[in-house]
């Protein structure tokens, strides 16, 4: 004990301030790791030199320094904020560190915790620190002081390690006043100091973090990877809600992922942070043109201390003037200048407007191109309602936006027949705008069709047939322009037998709907009846091409043809619907096959040629495809007298014949250059 107390007084002599030496000690020397630290680091701290902090006695001024050997009351230990300082400018120093390492008692030191401190030279005799960030954060004890017992009954696991304390540091803090410590678990066993950091300090760092996740975030965005951009930007704000910026940006992101109306609330958001925010102010107002909102796009676009881009003056009043137009057209029923007004302003920059893309719909329905109507009200689902903004005070041909859309969507699903979803859409949007008298008058309408509609079809079923004619009737008081209704009644009108009633119900119904697949066979069947052959072979022959699948469709047509030919005087020659190819084996059979007055096609082939099998497999599906012309099979190498009569050299070849005269001849054809042929002749 008495070697260890004269170490230490050697040690505190060789720091005693020297009034004669200029180099007064700094605290500014010492080298501080923390991120959070404000002092400059400097690269390594010597233990030989006199800025170690703190020494006893005074300055010149009179003043008195910090005591390094300030002793704790368990011992004599000096708390440190950061760490144990090495004291070994002395041999005597060094010699007392070597005993009490002999005594088997050790100097732990922290270096694992946070603010990347580095572990310090423990029990060593190196009079230099390690080179690195590393805050001190042991006490400084003199060598060989042995704790007292007390002190390590609660920690009796580890007696032998210096305590480095968890709550206060007394005069030894170098950070200052006020600090306190956390003590999460290093990997020495120790608990490590980690100071508080302050509000201010925590939350520049915080803003750091997201200014840093927004950089990032932008950087996606300018590859184009606007989804991983967009998660970016949402941790940026979620570290700081309040910065208009963030939301600026992801605005921007929803706006590239079509997101539309995110985008809206985004850049409201900003302004709403920021009333003065003339980005968020721009975009907002770009894309409220988009939207078609232009009173709402100018407040943006023109907003007071903002210079306003000329183009984007220009475009807010194209598209502002189109939707003029396009609502003067709608309000005298012009529709085909309703279509004119809205491709011009879509083209000009109301790409995004659902509205307009609904007028468009209404205006393709009224002109009775119902499948064109149908894919422009699909384009609405592409875009979200904008009208379901704050924003969206707008109306649309004096509708509110929403309740528009839900008006055109109603009079569509009329026409297709979607008679609940038709009820479900008006009614929606009569909730939506309660006093548009025209949504009122389709409300009505819709459910007077419904009713009727409903009517006759359990007349229908009953097979009352004259009183579904009149419920149907009832119905196309309410729609003049509804085809299914018109298709309907043409039905019960067939099942009377009143064909010809039948057939102005089907061409009522075509005349609104081309494309009504239901209408073209009931007046195909119509014609059929009436013996108007011509007529039915040709509704056969488009739903043939619409349905090529359909097996009786294709028998149908079969028959009209077969008919058509009798209908004309022309011999129909062993024909059958759905038969196989016919296998030629002799001259004559060839000879009265082809003299037939219908259209035969023939094929040369041999059984050992690959092209020839695959052509063949072919031509047996085209069998069923055309029913209406003969085909015809000759293996040259079993009718070689067929061969040689015809000329064949090269197989596979195809010869067509019409009325028994050779109308056109083929050699290795392609599957669609003959099916194309086979096409052409079978009409």
């Amino acid at each position: 004990m008495a070697n260890s107390g004269k170490a230490i007084s050697d040690s505190l002599k060789s720091l005693t301030y020297d009034a004669g030496n200029t180099n007064k000690p700094d605290y500014r020397e010492l080298e501080f790791g923390s991120p959070d630290s404000h002092l400059r680091p400097r690269p390594e701290i010597s233990s030989s030199s006199s800025s170690s902090g703190s020494v006893s006695g005074r300055n010149e001024n009179g003043l008195p320094f910090r005591s390094a050997s300030r002793r704790a009351d368990s011992g004599g230990s000096i708390n440190n904020h950061s760490g144990e300082l090495s004291v070994n400018s002395s041999p005597k120093a060094s010699a007392g560190r070597s005993s009490a390492k002999k005594s088997g008692h050790t100097r732990s030191y922290s270096g694992g915790g946070t603010g990347g401190h580095s572990p310090v030279n423990s029990g060593g005799s190196s009079a230099t620190s390690p080179a690195v960030n590393a805050l001190p954060t042991g006490n400084i004890c003199p060598s060989g002081k042995i704790l007292k017992t007390g002190m390590m009954t609660s920690r009796s696991s580890k007696s032998d390690v210096l305590s480095l304390g968890a709550r206060n540091y007394g005069h030894g803090s170098i950070i200052g006043r006020g600090s306190t410590t956390k003590s999460p678990p290093s990997a020495a066993g120790i608990e490590p100091f980690l100071p508080n950091i302050p509000n201010s300090n925590s939350s520049r760092r915080l803003s750091m973090d997201s200014e840093e996740l927004k950089k990032v975030g932008t950087e996606h965005y300018r590859r184009g990877n606007f989804k991983q951009a967009l998660s970016y930007y949402d941790r940026a704000i979620a570290n700081s809600p309040e910065n208009p910026s963030y939301h600026c940006y992801r605005g921007a992101a929803l706006m590239c992922l079509k997101r539309l109306i995110e985008a809206v609330k985004e850049f409201e958001e900003a302004i709403k942070l920021d009333s003065g925010y003339m980005r968020a102010h721009r975009r907002l107002g770009t894309l409220l043109i988009s939207l078609g909102q232009v009173e709402n796009a100018r407040k943006h676009i023109c907003f007071q201390g903002n210079q306003p881009n000329p183009n984007e003056i220009k475009k807010l009043q194209a598209v502002e003037n189109y939707i003029k137009k396009c609502t003067d057209c709608r309000r005298v029923l012009d529709w085909f200048g309703v279509l004119r007004e809205c491709d011009a302003a879509i083209v000009c920059g109301a790409n995004s407007c659902p509205q307009l893309f609904a007028c468009k719909a209404e205006a393709l329905l009224k002109v009775n191109r119902l499948d064109d109507a149908d894919v422009s009200m699909s384009n609405v689902a592409k875009f979200e309602a904008s009208c379901s903004l704050s924003c969206a005070q707008e109306k649309f041909f004096g509708m509110h936006p929403e309740a528009y859309l839900f008006f055109v969507r109603a009079q569509i699903d009329m026409a297709f027949g979607r008679f609940g979803n038709a009820v479900t859409s008006i009614e929606k949007s009569g909730q939506i705008d309660t006093r548009n008298v025209e949504i009122a008058l389709l409300l009505q309408n819709v459910r007077s069709v419904c009713r009727a509609r409903a009517r006759g079809n359990d007349l229908y079923k009953s097979e009352r047939f004259l009183e579904a004619c009149s419920a149907y009737g009832e119905g196309l008081r309410y729609d003049a322009m509804n085809p299914v209704i018109y298709c309907n009644r043409a039905a019960c009108w067939f099942k009377l037998g009143q064909m010809e009633r039948s057939l102005d119900d089907c061409n009522n119904a075509l005349l609104i709907h081309p494309n009504y697949t239901k209408a073209l066979l009931r007046r195909a069947a119509t014609y059929s009846k009436l013996d108007r052959w011509v007529e039915c072979v040709r509704d056969y022959e488009v739903l043939r091409r619409e349905l090529p699948n359909n097996n009786d469709v294709a028998e149908s047509l079969f028959h009209a043809q077969v008919a058509l030919k009798k209908s004309r005087g022309e011999e129909v020659y062993n024909i059958k619907f759905g038969g196989e190819v016919e296998l030629i084996t002799s001259l004559e059979q060839f000879k009265s096959a082809v003299a037939s007055t219908g259209v035969s096609v023939v094929l040369f082939k041999s059984s050992s040629d690959m092209r020839c099998k695959l052509i063949s497999t072919f031509l047996d599906a085209l069998c069923t495809r055309y029913p209406s012309i003969i085909f015809l099979k000759v293996d040259v190498g079993e009718s070689s007298i067929i061969a040689k009569f015809e000329n064949i050299s090269i197989v596979p070849t195809i010869k067509i014949y019409k009325k028994g005269n050779r109308a056109k001849e083929m050699i290795c054809p392609s599957q669609e250059a003959l099916e194309s042929s086979v096409k052409h002749y079978s009409s």
